[in-house]
């Protein structure tokens, strides 16, 4: 039972990570951060010329080598008749709610966003209220609140806003490392989708039953499981495969 629970391990958790790491190193378009790409991704008509609301949830695997493992997500919202787009993200820069710093559905320092939540018109309307209450009240707002692993960070940050919006019915992606951190505090409760149940030690491990999220594995950050909505398998590093 042991050599399984080993194989399992190194085949389901180790395996996918050192393939993920293989495929970032063969890449030849990788630059220095510093100067990488935030330009828009073009998933978003110009707030001018689009007068319905819009609510997008958006990641992109995260800086440099880390981006093996780990995604960065951020939400944006644009009430009916906006001029402009608003976009939230979480960071470990100084106060770490950072509001319109980035180009809206811009590139994360040259990687290229998914789009992980979309609505629009009355239902994103209905929506923005309860995501910009849920962003002012967020508890980790402080600076030194961003902590790397296990969170709180971007993913757990953007997760505990969708946890206070029942119409996202959408997970964030497996690499979304944090999305697993316990926001309210508590360890034992519902998914953000409100579809099923999380247990969490923290961040550091745990499980989580849901339909929206599926069946879920948490071992020190790194999530593999299985999405039951829409079948496929969910492996760290390198996402979820399937339909």
């Amino acid at each position: 039972m042991l050599r399984f629970i080993v194989l399992a391990f190194i085949g389901i958790y180790l395996v996918p990570i050192a393939l993920s790491a293989a495929l970032y190193l063969l890449r030849v378009d990788r630059i220095d951060w510093r100067i990488a790409d935030k330009s828009s991704a073009g998933f978003l008509t110009a707030a001018a010329d689009y007068p319905e609301a819009v609510v997008r949830v958006f990641s992109a695997r995260t800086v440099s080598w880390r981006g093996i493992v780990a995604s960065h997500s951020w939400i944006v919202v644009k009430p009916a008749r906006a001029p402009a787009y608003r976009r939230f993200d979480y960071t470990a820069w100084g106060l770490p709610i950072w509001i319109d710093r980035f180009v809206p559905d811009g590139r994360w320092f040259g990687s290229v966003p998914e789009i992980v939540f979309a609505a629009d018109g009355e239902e994103a309307e209905r929506m923005i209220p309860l995501i910009t209450s849920a962003v002012s009240r967020y508890r980790f707002a402080q600076a030194g609140d961003y902590t790397l692993w296990p969170g709180p960070n971007s993913n757990t940050f953007v997760a505990a806003v969708m946890s206070a919006v029942p119409g996202i019915q959408a997970p964030l992606p497996v690499t979304a490392i944090g999305k697993d951190f316990p926001a309210d505090g508590r360890w034992v409760g519902l998914t953000p989708s409100g579809t099923g149940a999380r247990i969490t030690l923290g961040g550091y491990a745990g499980v989580t039953v849901a339909w929206v999220e599926g069946i879920e594995i948490n071992i020190l950050g790194a999530v593999a499981g299985i999405d039951l909505r829409r079948p496929g398998i969910k492996l760290p590093g390198l996402g979820r495969l399937g339909l």
